[in-house]
């Protein structure tokens, strides 16, 4: 017996659309061949039976037909001279690259705030002044020291998040000077402690030097 005749897959044609098989992309080719017109749209309308045939699960599908067709015509590298019922793809359409995506990188040097602050920080800044603005800024502040600890540090000044907030609101919320204080480290990240410690709960003693909280 020998095996002086046997074909491997690399160094066989490249198939454009492996799901339809060898067998069918011969035949496409075959057709690309046929001088005739009539003789060739004659062979492509039966090579799109057989195509269909072989994905029966996309008869209901809208366009069906039409996709068929755009993929005579891929398969064929474009080269099949018939005509189709429906508008033939563009090869330069196709091979055309998407632009590449635009991730948000607003403010790179705070990564660890997340993008989502700067655009509570934006709502806040269109709000009157009043009690609800001040609770939603010192809320904003709170959450943006306890992403703060979650990257860094055990400990922040508040004094650090405050020049942050300054900054990430262009200058329109300004903390520097206030009298509150925000919430402290333990508090902030009590639920991170209760899994470090098995469950077991604890308080924490109030520092009798800080200002009231309210947020």
């Amino acid at each position: 017996m020998t095996i002086d005749n046997l074909e491997y897959n690399t160094e066989r044609e490249h198939l454009i659309i492996p799901e339809y098989g060898r067998h069918m992309q011969k035949m496409i080719n075959y057709a690309k061949t046929i001088e005739n017109k009539e003789e060739r749209e004659k062979i492509a309308k039966s090579i799109i039976a057989v195509m269909g045939n072989l994905q029966p699960h996309l008869r209901d599908v809208p366009d069906f037909q039409h996709k068929l067709w755009d993929q005579l015509f891929i398969m064929s590298n474009f080269e099949l001279d018939v005509d189709s019922p429906y508008p033939k793809p563009s090869k330069e359409f196709l091979e055309e690259h998407p632009e590449p995506l635009k991730y948000p990188q607003n403010f790179p040097k705070y990564r660890f705030y997340g993008n989502n602050i700067k655009t509570m920080i934006d709502v806040a800044n269109t709000w009157e002044e009043g009690e609800l603005k001040e609770a939603l800024i010192f809320t904003i502040a709170n959450h943006m020291k306890k992403c703060f600890l979650n990257w860094n540090k055990d400990t922040v000044e508040d004094d650090v998040i405050f020049q942050h907030l300054y900054e990430l609101s262009g200058g329109k919320i300004n903390l520097k000077n206030t009298d509150e204080d925000l919430s402290d480290a333990t508090s902030l990240m009590r639920t991170k402690t209760k899994f470090n410690t098995g469950g077991k709960k604890g308080g924490h003693k109030k520092n009798s030097n800080r200002q009231r909280k309210r947020y």
